[in-house]
């Protein structure tokens, strides 16, 4: 343990600043998911459009209520994602070298980019092939009914996960230069990567058919080939 007159800091001291910066991204994350509530109701209609004609349904009083919040929050969470990262980057950034520390100014718009590219990705690409698949799944026999809760939990979870999936590239980054891994090493486990892939893909995928599947899979793949060239960087 290094000592203050070493220029260092305790163990209890680290994680001071780890709760203080965590208090400072959750009070971000909350002022931007009010802030988000402005517009969730703008929010809930694009996120219903994917079903067509066809609207979802409430059966419990409060269902509208939480189903706006959790709208709010991913909403919230993209907002607030450059604070986020910002906090996360000036944690570690003590473990970097004075010239490595330019990487906060493009780490944290980069980290932003991503979480809002892996919203879009699944808002545009894989919630419509879902929805299309689920709503024909059975509908000769009985006429799909969908709970506004239910649906958002799903829409929600779906976004979210390909959000922070997009992070993926700057999370290797971040462990080569943490020396946990090398571009080697994950070059040597692509094979192994391939099939982590489709795994994660067969969990994140909705209905699991190939075409939601490969819409899942062929992005992870580029993403983990980014990984690398980043991993040589750093």
């Amino acid at each position: 343990m290094m000592s203050e007159s070493d220029g260092g800091l305790t163990v209890i001291e680290h994680l001071e600043e780890l709760r203080d910066r965590l208090i400072r991204a959750l009070i971000a994350l909350v002022v931007c998911t009010l802030f988000s509530l402005i517009f969730t109701g703008q929010f809930l209609k694009v996120l219903t459009a994917p079903m067509g004609v066809e609207k979802p349904i409430f059966i419990r009083p409060t269902e509208m209520f939480f189903t706006y919040m959790q709208v709010a929050l991913i909403g919230g969470l993209a907002l607030a994602m450059p604070v986020i990262a910002y906090e996360f980057v000036k944690f570690v950034l003590p473990a970097l070298f004075a010239h490595e520390r330019r990487y906060l100014y493009i780490i944290i718009p980069a980290a932003s980019f991503s979480f809002l590219a892996g919203l879009a990705f699944a808002y545009f690409l894989m919630l419509p092939a879902a929805i299309e698949v689920l709503l024909r799944f059975g509908a000769d026999i009985a006429s799909p009914q969908w709970r506004i809760g239910e649906y958002f939990s799903f829409v929600s979870a779906l976004l979210i996960g390909m959000g922070f999936v997009f992070e993926l590239p700057l999370v290797i980054f971040f462990l080569a230069k943490a020396g946990i891994v090398t571009s080697k090493m994950l070059s040597s486990y692509r094979k192994l990567a391939i099939l982590l892939n489709f795994i994660l893909a067969a969990i994140i995928t909705p209905t699991g058919d190939p075409v939601n599947m490969s819409l899942v899979v062929l992005p992870l793949l580029v993403l983990y080939e980014i990984g690398v060239l980043l991993a040589k960087l750093a």
